[in-house]
């Protein structure tokens, strides 16, 4: 019954807080939502979806928004460099 009743206040706060984003920006610029190419200086590629907290799971290519690869990208267009765990990725696709 413990265990219950904490998930429940759990739960009612997640609600409580939650707010309702919208969709990617439409302008090209990655942001919550946009399904993000990477290119590493070694060749890598990676795709990325930024999702909310609840949503990260990156075995799957999903990571929060709140992630050091989605604040780097974050607000950048197609073509653009950020910087990553001081290396430098580049941008190929926002979808």
């Amino acid at each position: 019954m413990a265990r219950a009743t904490r998930d429940l206040r759990y739960w009612s706060a997640r609600r409580a807080s939650a707010r309702l984003i919208d969709a990617p920006p439409g302008d090209g610029t990655a942001g919550f939502g946009s399904r993000v190419t990477i290119a590493h200086a070694d060749g890598r590629q990676q795709v990325w979806h930024i999702v909310g907290d609840d949503e990260a799971d990156p075995a799957k290519g999903r990571v929060s928004h709140v992630s050091p690869l989605a604040r780097a990208v974050m607000g950048k267009s197609e073509g653009d460099t950020a910087m990553l765990a001081g290396r430098e990725i580049e941008i190929l696709a926002i979808a």
